[in-house]
């Protein structure tokens, strides 16, 4: 894992993230970890082809998936298939414990027959964006206990792996009413459509970015763009792209020395006391007091 990613969630250009696994070698990320309010993951849309699991320790959170909104009390387990777009959110303001499992299905295609018999069906049916197990629902407490056992066996990439394909036989069998093998799955385009806005604001935060360029970016009318991203991450464009700003402003504080306004030039910002206060309400903390906070951390 890379010290100055953690607590971060790192995109690529297209607005996939990059997976801080625990192992160069092995595909496979697994925290012990919390969520509250205005922590750098809370509510930062992103997706990947990685297999994400969330089993809840203590307290009640919520997942937003392709903009629905799932909400998880202690002992509940929510599975996110590959590609999804999503992100984390806290309820009423309270603190939640969880434990995250993320890893590369391609752990799973020890070859093409499993490949096309127990993996192909279900990380690419649009009909399953997510998974959701009650603790006291069948296999509920059988997937909770197993996410427990994870953070112990984070690296043993053996274990991990005799764990993963255990996993995904519970997954299989919850998923198996959607899956009737016989339509060939498409896209939602109007997914591809706002992940093309997604990639264009990764691409331009740096410079000025207007709602009209945000929407030209996919070919579709500034309307359309308000109402695409207040169905996949709750929020207008702009709002989006000043998170997006806000992000790479903290990465920036945790792994470099650049003076604040070198940093406010960087990500797009006018200066530094709008970049500040900027930071500061998606972040609740000043950018001097998130550095001297990650400075801290061993």
């Amino acid at each position: 894992m890379k010290r100055e990613a953690m607590g971060l969630i790192v995109k690529r250009d297209d607005g996939s993230e990059i997976v801080n696994y625990d192992n160069p070698s092995f595909p496979s990320y697994i925290y012990d970890g919390w969520v509250k309010p205005h922590v750098t993951w809370e509510r930062v849309p992103h997706f990947h082809e990685d297999i994400e699991i969330v089993s809840v320790k203590s307290g009640r959170m919520a997942y937003s998936v392709n903009g629905r909104t799932v909400y998880l009390n202690e002992g509940d387990t929510i599975v996110v298939n590959s590609n999804q777009i999503h992100y984390s959110m806290c309820v009423d303001g309270e603190t939640a414990k969880y434990v995250i499992f993320i890893i590369h299905p391609g752990v799973l295609m020890s070859s093409v027959a499993v490949e096309m018999q127990a993996v192909r069906p279900i990380i690419d049916n649009q009909d399953i964006p997510y998974i959701r197990f009650h603790r006291l629902n069948e296999y509920g407490e059988e997937i909770y206990r197993m996410m427990m056992e994870m953070p112990d066996l984070r690296h043993d990439a053996f274990q991990v792996t005799i764990h993963f394909f255990q996993l995904w036989e519970i997954i299989r069998k919850q998923a198996s009413h959607y899956l009737s093998g016989e339509e060939e799955t498409v896209s939602d385009p109007r997914m591809q459509i706002f992940k093309t806005m997604m990639n264009y604001i990764a691409q331009s935060y740096k410079g000025n970015v207007s709602l009209a360029e945000i929407a030209a970016s996919a070919n579709i009318s500034k309307s359309l763009c308000n109402t695409l991203f207040n169905q996949y991450v709750g929020e207008s464009p702009i709002n989006y792209l000043m998170h997006f700003r806000c992000r790479k402003v903290a990465e920036y504080l945790r792994s470099s020395p650049m003076t604040l306004t070198e940093i406010a030039a960087l990500t797009g910002f006018n200066g530094v006391s709008y970049m500040s206060e900027t930071f500061k309400k998606f972040f609740d903390s000043s950018p001097r007091a998130y550095r001297k906070q990650w400075a801290n951390v061993a």
